[in-house]
């Protein structure tokens, strides 16, 4: 009895550590392979509890290999745009202008009724009213809707509502997203205005920058620049 309350004693507590080092997901948000390997654990841990006649550390040593696995791709997901792309996935639209993209749809083995779930979960009934709809990489469904059936703020009642295109990333995290650059048409001339404005010649320093709808310049240095961010 005593034998088999430390050994559980012991694996609650690698697994909660484990749990703790993957960090702060719901499962909603869980990425394919976090997921994967928050399953495996727990499986793990179960059979040396299970069964006493099973030696511990074979249960301490897979859950040690998949949390240095999981940890591994975080780091390459983090540090590596392709690599993010390569282990988790790229978003994809659903809807757009109302109209559901069955190519998509069938890329991502989605059927129309779970699209429709998701829709009527987040309080979307009427296909018509949405401006976009993206499948994120942790399987939650992004919904923007068309510009005249959102709901109405303060400086909406002074003007008619406008169309709002989304924020363009121009540097992520030290890298230039050079797909939106030439999407945009933004030379290396004008690039290199905006990056002026940073106070910094290094890309690498820059941990984000983008245009906003208005086409104003965002960024922010990364903290080991001297600077903060700022705008233009």
């Amino acid at each position: 009895m005593l034998v088999s309350f430390i050994r559980t004693f012991i694996l609650f507590l690698l697994v909660v550590a484990s749990m703790r080092l993957m960090g702060k997901r719901q499962i909603g948000q869980l990425q394919p392979f976090e997921l994967a390997a928050a399953i495996m654990i727990s499986e793990l841990a179960a059979l040396p509890m299970q069964n006493t006649g099973v030696p511990l550390l074979l249960g301490v040593i897979p859950i040690l290999t998949l949390l240095s696995l999981q940890l591994l791709f975080s780091f390459l997901s983090l540090k590596s745009i392709a690599a993010h792309n390569l282990i988790c996935g790229k978003p994809r639209v659903m809807v757009e202008k109302g109209r559901v993209l069955q190519n998509n749809l069938m890329k991502e083995m989605v059927t129309i009724n779970d699209l429709l779930e998701q829709l009527r979960m987040s309080n979307y009934t009427d296909l018509a009213d949405i401006e976009e709809a993206t499948l994120e990489t942790n399987g939650q469904l992004s919904i923007k809707l068309k510009p005249d059936k959102r709901p109405a703020t303060p400086s909406d009642l002074m003007q008619a509502p406008e169309a709002e295109a989304p924020p363009i990333p121009l540097v992520l995290d030290g890298r230039l997203i050079l797909e939106n650059l030439s999407k945009y048409r933004i030379d290396d001339v004008r690039l290199q205005g905006m990056l002026k404005q940073t106070g910094t010649s290094r890309v690498k320093d820059i941990f984000l920058a983008y245009l906003d709808p208005k086409g104003k310049f965002h960024y922010q240095l990364s903290e080991d620049s001297k600077q903060g961010a700022g705008s233009s």
